[in-house]
């Protein structure tokens, strides 16, 4: 498990939501609740885009903060594994 730091700032129109120390995992809600729904999907999606294409994970920063932030907590990213196993009949060619 990896564990970043998220900011939210509210906005007239919701609120900002943004991974500061993983660069481009920004996100928006109407509510607090639901900007912190979408962040978490963004970072997952983040995360698995950036494995995919070979890349590392940035490094978490504890020490990370904005000045502008409302809300400054932690959020998890937690990685899973899976293997894909096909089985193919006797004789067949795979």
């Amino acid at each position: 498990m990896l564990t970043y730091k998220a900011m939210y700032k509210y906005l007239d129109e919701g609120v900002h939501a943004e991974v500061l120390d993983f660069p481009g995992v920004i996100s928006f809600g109407e509510t607090l609740e639901e900007a912190r729904r979408m962040l978490a999907s963004a970072l997952v999606d983040m995360a698995e885009t950036h494995l995919m294409h070979g890349e590392p994970l940035p490094r978490p920063d504890p020490a990370i903060s904005d000045p502008d932030a409302d809300v400054e907590e932690p959020i998890h990213l937690l990685l899973t594994a899976a293997s894909r196993v096909a089985l193919v009949p006797q004789g067949a060619v795979a």
